[in-house]
């Protein structure tokens, strides 16, 4: 799959990044390519699936969210059917930003955010008694030293 990306493609992606609101026009101008072509070739990216959408990044603390918690998620099950309950209680619960399934002695973490220790306590309520759940752990988090939402093109080879 990553054949088929030419170095015009790349340059797309890294600028899109980057800047997500950048009108076609300044988008081709910046890769070195007529406005046309520059638009297909990003219709192209997303119908591909290399470009999953566009989004505005918040910033959670002016907007109230106060609280940033990692919880560590134990189930007492791993069979295909109980791991599908659980992640559909997790998908509908807005407080939860990010789930992953992890290897090793913890069976999901999930980065949460709540305006208040109060609100997060009621969702740990919520939690303990989800589906296959054994036991929860949580972090409350103290400072991000890092949030960088976008894939490391300045690693890629050229």
């Amino acid at each position: 799959m990553l054949a088929r990306l030419d170095a015009i493609d790349w340059k797309i992606l890294a600028e899109l990044q980057a800047d997500g609101r950048m009108t076609n026009v300044e988008l081709a101008s910046r890769v070195g390519i007529s406005a046309p072509p520059c638009l297909r070739r990003v219709r192209a990216l997303e119908e591909a699936g290399f470009i999953r959408g566009y989004r505005a990044l918040l910033n959670e603390k002016l907007l109230g969210y106060e609280v940033a918690v990692f919880a560590m998620v134990h189930l007492s099950s791993q069979a295909e059917h109980d791991l599908g309950e659980f992640e559909a209680f997790v998908r509908s619960e807005p407080l939860v930003r990010e789930c992953w399934m992890l290897s090793g002695e913890i069976d999901f973490i999930l980065k949460c955010v709540a305006p208040d220790l109060k609100t997060f306590q009621a969702f740990v309520e919520r939690l303990t008694a989800a589906p296959h759940v054994r036991n929860v752990k949580t972090s409350l988090t103290l400072r991000n030293s890092k949030d960088a939402a976008m894939v490391p093109m300045e690693l890629r080879e050229e």
